[in-house]
């Protein structure tokens, strides 16, 4: 192939624009609850994601990745041009992020997912043809944007109302909150550690048994909740300071449980979302080894790396600005609110990874936060602001798909040397 070393610098130099763009708008909206509630500042926000997002993106990123990289396009329609396709992702790649950008500069938490998906579908139906995209695949990615919300919200309403009947509830809900938050944090830590087991990590070698995968996340579960439970002796409570606000001892307890949650936030969300940058790298770089269209590829090491990597600098220099909208502004948030929104988006996001749904991380903390807001009465929440956040939504989709073909055919034009279509 003529370009191959500038299809190959412009996959890797385009994936970790990607992956800023996702560090700096999603990732971001991951973080907001914790950074609303006032468990972390934007600064210890930046620090966990920067740890758990790269884990996740590294360790189990790669199950989702092989969807958005086989499943859209119906790659027999390139065979005889496989130089189509790379300009395609290349393309996509390209679109979203430059999408990406002009979004977080407004401080709008769009969906990445939305984004790639839109630029794909774009660029194949006017590129390629319309018959060339899996329309039932899209159709199916489609329905998860409307069920993760959905799902979310209401693991978000019954987490919110367990709290309130164990623990805000009650007479004593400081000895309760002691007593119960433990309980809250094993879960946090069973289940990201039995997904991740389970689903995320087969494509680095660790292949456990369902048996074998439940023993280590019970004992990964034990090990956080010893944890926490140490980090809640520690915490110095002061009754005059329940006064003005009757759980404000209380909601120092749930800080705790926000900085677990906020580790399993990130580590959930760079575990779906990474497929959204090396996707298309993963394929650009398959074509440029084998001269053809493969329908399944090996995902390289180093792509995952770039991802990773990718996600952190976007986060770390640009991400303050979607935490300041989402955080602050779609409803009040207090540790405890904050803490069943980030649980139930986690829980959704991980079981969606692991099952290779590429579902969008903002609706799904949305949908857990109008969940938590819906525990409390509709009138907690700004409607005006869900509003506005749902409307950029709507936009997304064609802004990615149309970017996609404008830069589908530019770099056609620059570099396509084969037989006219």
């Amino acid at each position: 192939m003529e370009f191959s070393l500038w299809y190959l610098g412009l996959a890797a130099a385009f994936g970790l624009f990607m992956a800023w763009g996702i560090g700096a708008n999603d990732v971001a909206n991951a973080m907001a609850t914790s950074v609303g509630s006032k468990a972390l500042t934007i600064k210890q926000a930046i620090l966990v994601a920067a740890v758990f997002e790269f884990a996740g993106a590294f360790l189990a990123g790669g199950q989702v990745t092989s969807t958005i990289r086989k499943g859209i396009i119906d790659a027999s329609q390139v065979e005889n041009n496989p130089e189509l396709l790379i300009f395609g992702m290349l393309a996509a790649l390209l679109a979203a992020a430059v999408w990406l950008l002009i979004a977080s500069r407004k401080g709008w938490p769009v969906s990445t997912t939305h984004s790639i998906v839109g630029a794909i579908v774009g660029f194949a139906a006017v590129g390629i043809g319309v018959e060339s995209v899996h329309w039932s695949k899209v159709g199916t990615i489609a329905i998860s944007w409307v069920v993760s919300p959905m799902l979310s919200g209401f693991l978000a309403f019954f987490i919110f109302m367990s709290v309130q009947k164990l623990i805000l509830g009650t007479k004593d809900p400081l000895k309760n909150a002691r007593k119960y938050v433990p309980f809250y944090i094993f879960a946090v830590g069973f289940i990201l550690a039995l997904v991740t087991l389970l689903k995320g990590l087969k494509h680095v070698g660790l292949d456990l048994t369902i048996g074998q995968s439940v023993l280590v996340a019970v004992v990964s579960g034990l090990l956080t909740m010893s944890i926490g439970i140490v980090a809640i002796r520690n915490i110095k409570t002061n009754p005059d300071e329940d006064v003005d606000f009757r759980f404000t001892n209380v909601e120092k307890i749930f800080g705790i449980l926000m900085v677990f949650t906020a580790c399993g936030m990130a580590f959930a969300h760079g575990s779906n979302d990474v497929a959204n940058a090396v996707g298309p790298v993963a394929a650009i770089v398959s074509i440029i080894k084998t001269g053809a269209v493969a329908q399944q590829s090996a995902l390289a090491t180093w792509i995952l790396l770039l991802g990773g990597v990718g996600i952190v600098l976007g986060l770390a220099t640009y991400g303050w600005r979607v935490i300041r909208t989402v955080g602050r502004n779609i409803t009040e948030l207090t540790p405890s609110r904050g803490f069943a929104a980030e649980l139930a988006a986690a829980s959704t996001v991980v079981i969606a990874s692991g099952t290779g749904i590429p579902i969008s991380t903002t609706h799904t903390l949305v949908g857990a936060v109008l969940g938590v807001g819906i525990a409390r009465g509709i009138g907690a929440l700004n409607l005006r602001v869900v509003r506005n956040i749902m409307l950029s939504w709507v936009i997304t989709l064609p802004a990615g798909g149309i970017l996609a073909i404008l830069f589908f055919f530019l770099l056609k034009g620059i570099f396509y040397t084969g037989p006219a279509i």
